[in-house]
């Protein structure tokens, strides 16, 4: 008898403990230890001195480059917050001084191609960049004629695309590629004063010339000429008369990529400019290991997963007019959803960006999260926190691993379920296997909380701009 009301007892207090899990099933991802190993490698390294292009198809790849040491997750992010505060007080392309330059004369631009009644699409692989010191995605294209080979971020927080150009007068950091040069390139062009153009990157001028400046919230920066040129996709797919910064002084840390390519919604960005040519849709998907890529497509393809695509409303914020905010309400953990008030997500707003690593989440909603995990993976082995991760366990010696499955719920009842790699991040140089939840409570000085690149690993992320809406494909690459 004893026993049986110690069942009950235990039975009472689990329904009090996990009662709102009762609506949905017990959901549980699991992969292979060997799989987390080989997840963790790095990709090979490439040299531009002997990397050559491919002569057909969508085949441009990223190998990246050999030497850089990863910066750790808590620089970056912080990095990374100062910058959105800075942008959050003032434009993208607030006014730095002018840098004398000297340029090949203004030649004609070509002009992009007319729209069609459906616009063509282009593919790029993208690839992690933790060979080129830094904890964002890649993707390898070509600017000028003929092309010049360059490695360039992935961002949805920016808008004006950067490379570093000869003859940097002012600053070059270090870069394994070498500097993009206009002198060589028979379709570059600066742009001139008192264009739209010029006005929409701040019109700045030096003489005749416009010139541009882009100063991050961690006090990098850079700044040079507004340029024009070609922008080679990969051996099939180009786009003439880009706009973008031909970087003369370039201070800060950008690891060794090449520059920046602006995915944001202003209409400097990649996304904006090409619109007229292959409409206003955009797509990506991360890799979640560090020896595959992923993809960048440029218009709108057709999903090659049989999942359906759950779309969300693109949310615009006044005060943020080039961010690409989503209304998170909830997430579910395991099939149990966080005893949260929506209000707790959508009192400040929640931020699709690429280049932030981890997920922001309200202190109460992250205090939640971390705790329902922790009483989930009892049985493991804790093991100290990793900088700024709280929540990590060693999983040395186990053969799987398996963690509750972890889901976005949005106001509209879209879903976007995470992959495995997606809620768990395993560092590089975290010794034995050590593996942390990918999340964190948002700073006070924070204005919104921020869903970061990590938590976007394996999706196909989709941005139809003209439709206002943001769609996600779980498990997609």
């Amino acid at each position: 008898m004893a026993s049986q009301r110690s069942a009950l007892y235990f039975l009472l207090a689990f329904l009090l403990f996990c009662g709102p899990s009762l609506a949905a099933s017990p959901r549980y991802l699991s992969v292979s230890v060997d799989s987390v190993l080989g997840s963790r490698a790095q990709a090979p390294c490439y040299d531009p001195d002997t990397y050559e292009a491919p002569t057909s198809g969508n085949k441009l790849s990223v190998r990246p480059s050999c030497g850089g040491t990863k910066r750790d997750i808590l620089a970056h992010d912080r990095d990374r917050l100062r910058t959105v505060r800075e942008r959050s007080s003032s434009s993208s392309s607030s006014a730095m001084p002018p840098v004398p330059v000297t340029f090949p004369p203004i030649i004609p631009l070509t002009p992009g191609p007319a729209p069609a009644a459906e616009a063509p699409a282009t593919t790029i692989p993208d690839h992690t960049g933790t060979n080129l010191d830094t904890l964002e995605f890649v993707v390898v294209v070509g600017f000028g004629t003929p092309a010049q080979t360059a490695a360039i971020i992935l961002d949805t927080g920016s808008d004006l695309s950067w490379i570093q150009c000869k003859p940097c007068s002012g600053h070059c950091y270090r870069q394994h590629d070498p500097d993009f040069d206009p002198a060589k390139s028979s379709s570059y062009a600066a742009v001139p004063c008192g264009t739209p153009v010029c006005a929409a990157a701040g019109g700045m001028c030096n003489g005749t010339t416009c010139l541009y400046g882009v100063q991050y919230g961690d006090g990098s920066s850079t700044t040079g000429v507004l340029s024009r040129d070609t922008l080679t996709f990969n051996s099939s797919s180009k786009f003439t008369g880009f706009t973008f910064g031909c970087g003369e002084k370039n201070i800060g840390d950008f690891g060794e990529v090449d520059g920046l390519l602006g995915l944001g919604r202003g209409k400097l960005s990649l996304p904006s400019q090409a619109a007229p040519s292959f409409g206003g849709v955009f797509s990506y998907c991360l890799p979640s290991y560090n020896t595959t890529p992923g993809y960048l497509n440029i218009g709108a393809t057709k999903p090659t997963s049989t999942v359906p695509v759950q779309y969300t409303a693109m949310i615009k914020k006044p005060q943020y007019p080039s961010f690409y905010f989503i209304e998170l309400v909830s997430i579910n953990i395991g099939g149990y959803i966080l005893p949260v008030p929506p209000s707790v997500f959508t009192k400040t707003g929640t931020l699709l960006d690429s280049g932030t690593i981890l997920t922001y989440l309200p202190p109460p909603a992250y205090t939640s999260l971390r705790d329902r995990f922790k009483f989930t993976m009892q049985g493991n082995k804790p093991a100290p926190p990793y900088e700024p991760l709280d929540t990590c366990y060693d999983f040395t010696g186990q053969g799987a691993i398996v963690i509750p499955a972890v889901s976005f719920n949005f106001s509209d009842g879209a879903v976007f379920d995470l992959d495995f790699y997606g809620i768990m991040i395993f560092p590089d140089d975290a010794k034995p296997l050590i593996g942390c939840l990918a999340f964190v409570s948002r700073p006070a000085a924070m204005p919104f909380s921020i869903v970061g690149n990590t938590q976007q690993r394996a999706a196909e992320v989709i941005y139809d701009v003209p439709s206002q809406k943001i769609g996600f494909i779980p498990i997609s690459c």
